[in-house]
């Protein structure tokens, strides 16, 4: 019976490989997709706010030409406080909205995120540079057919579509918090490049208010 004690092994050492190589590259692909959802998110709910302040204004307007065209005299106020309370529940309706869309948007950025696998037949791949491979063993394993790997470049062709944009148009502003892709993605071979820190996370029940 052969003894697993290899498999084990080789599973130990591809898990702490990855650890050590991959590890800074999966933290900046939470750090760009948090940073690039949250500022969706705050755009979406500023829109909305600015769409239910302006319903607001027209109401009060409505309500000051009511009054003063039955009673010439401005509204009551306690039809003032009622306007500003309806005002303030919609603005926290509004934000819940915005907050449960996180899930819908956090899968967009990710699914933006390009990782790219150099093709078996590249130098860098057929001859590493390692000390290891050298000698009889690397021209026997030259002899013979070259095995298919799992995650060869080739076979990344064959991933899903991206979801589709969130319904609303991203934010455009030009003083979005984070850049664009730096010239860091390219030594990385991904689609992103490392943000600066992520704006404040707001907490669900409190919309951050304009």
């Amino acid at each position: 019976m052969a003894c697993d004690c290899e498999a084990k092994g080789l599973e130990t050492a591809i898990r702490q490989a990855e650890a050590r190589m991959m590890q800074s590259i999966y933290n900046d692909i939470r750090s760009w997709v948090r940073a690039h959802a949250q500022d969706y998110i705050l755009e979406y709910f500023r829109l909305l706010t600015d769409r239910r302040k302006q319903a607001h204004t027209a109401h009060l307007d409505r309500l000051t030409a009511h009054a003063y065209h039955y009673y010439h005299a401005p509204p009551h106020p306690n039809e003032i406080a009622a306007a500003q309370a309806a005002l303030k529940r919609g603005i926290d309706e509004d934000w819940q909205a915005s907050v449960q869309r996180y899930p819908e948007v956090l899968e967009y950025f990710y699914s933006l995120v390009e990782l790219t696998l150099p093709a078996d037949d590249e130098q860098a791949v057929r001859d590493p540079p390692l000390s290891a491979l050298n000698g009889s063993r690397k021209a026997s394993r030259r002899a013979g057919p070259t095995p298919a790997t799992v995650a060869s470049g080739p076979s990344m062709a064959e991933l899903p579509g991206r979801r589709t944009p969130p319904a609303l148009a991203p934010p455009s502003r030009a003083e979005r918090r984070t850049p664009g892709p730096t010239a860091r993605e390219n030594r990385h071979s991904a689609g992103f490049g490392r943000p600066p820190a992520p704006p404040p996370t707001y907490g669900y029940g409190a919309p951050p208010y304009y």
